[in-house]
């Protein structure tokens, strides 16, 4: 056989042997399956809508010890770091002056109580003489004047000890606050002065505590007329609070009170929260975050923020899957987000199944098989 014609017999008779897969595998396709994509079904829920501001931790007390007599400390009666109520003795001042102040104080009391008997005494024997025409009166007069005065100074001698016995029990420094004392500001034998400037120790209460935060003139105002929306109900006074280390705070704090001006300068108002701290973990000068209610909003849809997106209008958008297993795209009145979630009050309802992933694959009204979130796949 000619060599041209044993290559086209060969050609023919290799289509022959290919042409059946082919047309197998063009048949296979006609019958792939819908892609699957993966859903979550939505429920409609109440949604309190929260603001997150910085806030600053306050003792909700704090006094600065400080002496109020003069003298060289003799001890320290506190261990730093500790609890103190009031009146828990801090500081010994050496009390030898006090108390010999106290000892003169006594003694010129005595001299006047003396002294006022003695006057009392004369007064009334000249009264005796007068009544039997042996004085005059105005003899008894100056008696009687020499009696009041003698009981005058009686009143300033005892006024005076007083003041003495003060002293003396001052020199005993007391907490005038009952919470955590710090580490002492002053050593065994210094001089120390009555109301000098720099304190002693600081004591603070530190449960509760405050937090202040700021807030802007403008949000105050759109908090106050209806929590940034009409159609929001009302949100209570209740508040969380995030640690610097991003962590929730356990215990919830109270809005307690805001101040009555707008700062000139920066234009913040200052609100604030108190905070229960059983464990003290909030310190004074701490820096947190505070969520402070705006509102609640009512029969809304929390969509994950992955599943959402644009389109070329940039409105918001996302694919849910309808009850023929098809897929449908929906625009969405988007109210605000949620930590990784879209808070929405259009577009989406109760018992709707969103795509979350799998878009890509996907267009509306093409067929998709769902599989709910977490749910083990169907072999």
């Amino acid at each position: 056989m000619p060599r041209p014609f044993r290559v086209a017999a060969a050609l023919a008779l290799l289509s022959v042997f290919l042409a059946p897969p082919a047309l197998a595998q063009q048949g296979g396709g006609q019958d792939r399956p819908p892609p699957a994509v993966t859903v979550v079904t939505l429920s409609a829920q109440d949604v309190t809508l929260t603001t997150t501001l910085p806030g600053r931790v306050v003792a909700s007390g704090v006094a600065e010890v400080r002496p109020q007599v003069a003298g060289i400390i003799t001890e320290r009666l506190f261990e730093e770091g500790a609890e103190v109520d009031v009146g828990d003795a801090l500081y010994q001042i050496d009390p030898v002056v006090y108390e010999a102040r106290v000892a003169a104080a006594r003694a010129a009391v005595a001299q006047a109580q003396a002294t006022l008997n003695a006057a009392r005494k004369e007064a009334d024997r000249l009264q005796t003489l007068l009544e039997r025409n042996v004085t005059s009166q105005q003899n008894l007069d100056d008696a009687v004047a020499a009696r009041d005065a003698a009981a005058a100074g009686l009143q300033v001698a005892e006024a005076e000890l007083l003041a003495a016995q003060i002293d003396l029990d001052r020199t005993v420094i007391t907490a005038p606050l009952s919470g955590r004392v710090g580490r002492s500001l002053t050593t065994r034998g210094a001089l120390v002065t009555a109301g000098q400037a720099d304190p002693l120790a600081v004591i603070r209460n530190l449960d509760p505590v405050y937090v202040d935060v700021t807030m802007s003139a403008a949000e105050l105002i759109r908090w106050r007329r209806g929590h940034m929306d009409a159609e929001l109900g009302e949100a209570d006074r209740t508040v969380t609070l995030r640690l610097p280390d991003g962590g929730a705070y356990e215990e919830t704090g109270q809005l307690t009170a805001a101040e009555p001006q707008v700062d000139p300068l920066t234009g913040v108002v200052v609100l604030r929260m108190t905070f229960p701290n059983p464990d003290q973990l909030l310190l004074p000068g701490m820096y947190v975050q505070v969520e402070l209610p705006q509102g609640v909003a009512e029969d809304v849809i929390l969509a994950p923020q992955a599943a959402i997106s644009r389109d070329r209008r940039g409105r918001p958008t996302a694919m849910v899957v309808t009850a023929e297993n098809t897929v449908e795209a929906r625009v969405l009145d988007v109210l605000r987000d949620r930590g990784s979630d879209w808070i929405v009050r259009g577009g989406l309802a109760d018992g709707d199944r969103l795509i979350v992933e799998g878009l890509q694959k996907i267009a509306a009204g093409a067929p998709v098989t769902p599989q709910e979130r977490g749910a083990q796949p169907q072999n």
